[in-house]
C-alpha cells in the first residue's frame, strides 16, 4: 500500500482490488470464525496486523478495520443462515461493509438515534438517515442501528441492509481533511423495506451489539494510530540523519535527540496499552470495555502528538505533500473523534471508577 498511499489520498481512490488482495491473506475477516471464511485469529493478532498495515496507508487500513468489525458483528450475533449468507463474501471482500450508527442529530449521544424501523408483518419499514458513514455508497452491506421500540438504548435493534434495497440512497461524497482513500457519505432510508430475517439478535439488542462491536473497533483504530506513529518516527529518524543545519546533521542536536527518544517511548507505551486491552477483550474480562476505552484515548492522543512532532522535525518540508509525514498527521487526526470521541472515552473511564 505504501507506494500508492499519496495517490489514493490525492485522487480519492477507494482501493478495492488492493483490499481484495489483502483478503486473500485473510485480512477480510481476521477475527471471524473459519467456518464462514474468517481467519479465526485473536484480538491481539488483529492489533498487530492493523498496526503493520497502517504504516503503509492509515486511511485504507482504518476502513478495513471497520469492515472487519461489521463482519464480526454478523458472525457473532447473526443466526446460522445470516452468517452463511453474509460472511463468506465479506471475508473475501467480494463485498464490503459499512457500520451505520451516527446520525446528524446523535453523535456521542448515540442512544438518542431517531432512524425508525416499524414492523409490518415479516418486514420492517425503515426511515431516517445516518451521517459520516465510511464506505457509504461504495459498499454493499450496511449494518444499521435503528429504533424499533421506545426511547433510549433498549429501543434499538440492528438490521443488515444490502445495497440496491428500494428506498436506500446516499448523500454527496464528503470532502475530508484525511481518510481520502475511503468515501464518506450520508446513508438515507425512505420507506426502506427490510425482511425481519435481516435483524441481528432480538429486538432491543441493537445498542448492546453496537457497543460490543465498538469495543473491538476502538482497539482496531488505536492500532491504526500505532502504525501511523511508528511510520512517522521512522520518517523523522531518517530526516534527522540526512538534513543539515548550522553545519551539522540535525541528528547531532541534543534537543531533537531527546524529542525523538520521547516519541519512541510514548509509542511503545501506547502499543503496550493497546495490546493489553486486546488481550482483555479476547479473554472476555470484566474490565475489557474500560481498558479498550483507556487504550483508545491514550493511543490516539499520543500517536497524533507523535505524528505532529515528526512533522515539526521536518520543518517546512513536513508541510509539503511530497513528504508522507503530513498525510499521517491528516489521516490520524480523526481517530480522536470516531469510534467514540476521546471525551466519551474519558466519561466511560470516569464512570467505571466512580460507579462503586
Amino acid at each position: 500500500m505504501a507506494p500508492h498511499m499519496a495517490e489514493w489520498d490525492e485522487k480519492e481512490i477507494f482501493p478495492v482490488e488492493t483490499m481484495r488482495k489483502a483478503a486473500q491473506l485473510g485480512f477480510g475477516g481476521i477475527y471471524v470464525k473459519p467456518d464462514v471464511g474468517g481467519s479465526g485469529l485473536s484480538r491481539l493478532d488483529t492489533s498487530i496486523i492493523f498496526e503493520a498495515l497502517s504504516t503503509g496507508c492509515t486511511s485504507t487500513t482504518a476502513y478495513m478495520s471497520i469492515h472487519n468489525m461489521c463482519v464480526w458483528m454478523i458472525d457473532t450475533f447473526g443466526n446460522e443462515e445470516q452468517r452463511r449468507r453474509f460472511c463468506p463474501s465479506l471475508c473475501s471482500m467480494e463485498k464490503f461493509a459499512s457500520y451505520c450508527l451516527t446520525e446528524p442529530g446523535s453523535g456521542s449521544d448515540a442512544a438518542s438515534l431517531l432512524t425508525s424501523a416499524q414492523r409490518k408483518g415479516d418486514t420492517y419499514v425503515l426511515n431516517g438517515s445516518k451521517a459520516f458513514i465510511s464506505g457509504g455508497g461504495d459498499t454493499d452491506v450496511y449494518v444499521v442501528m435503528c429504533r424499533t421500540g421506545g426511547p433510549g438504548p433498549k429501543g434499538i435493534s440492528c438490521l443488515v441492509l444490502e445495497k440496491g434495497t428500494p428506498g436506500l440512497s446516499f448523500g454527496k461524497k464528503e470532502k475530508k481533511v484525511g481518510w481520502n482513500s475511503q468515501p464518506t457519505r450520508a446513508v438515507i432510508f425512505e420507506d426502506c423495506v427490510v425482511p425481519v430475517g435481516n435483524r441481528l439478535g432480538a429486538e432491543g439488542q441493537g445498542f448492546s451489539i453496537a457497543m460490543k462491536g465498538l469495543n473491538g473497533g476502538r482497539i482496531n483504530i488505536a492500532s491504526c494510530s500505532l502504525g501511523a506513529a511508528h511510520a512517522s518516527v521512522l520518517l523523522a529518524q531518517e530526516h534527522l540523519t540526512v538534513r543539515k543545519q548550522f553545519g551539522e546533521r540535525l541528528a547531532n542536536n541534543q534537543y531533537l535527540q531527546f524529542r525523538l527518544a520521547e516519541m519512541a517511548t510514548r509509542l511503545v507505551a501506547a502499543r503496550l496499552m493497546v495490546r493489553n486491552a486486546a488481550r482483555a477483550l479476547q479473554e472476555g474480562r470484566e474490565d475489557a470495555a474500560v481498558l479498550c476505552s483507556m487504550a483508545k484515548l491514550f493511543a490516539t492522543d499520543e500517536c497524533f502528538a507523535i505524528c505532529n512532532q515528526a512533522l515539526q522535525m521536518h520543518g517546512g518540508y513536513g508541510y509539503l505533500k511530497d513528504y508522507a509525514v503530513q498525510q499521517f498527521v491528516r489521516d490520524i487526526r480523526v481517530h480522536q473523534i470516531l469510534e467514540g470521541t476521546n471525551e466519551v472515552m474519558r466519561m466511560i473511564v470516569a464512570r467505571n471508577l466512580l460507579q462503586g
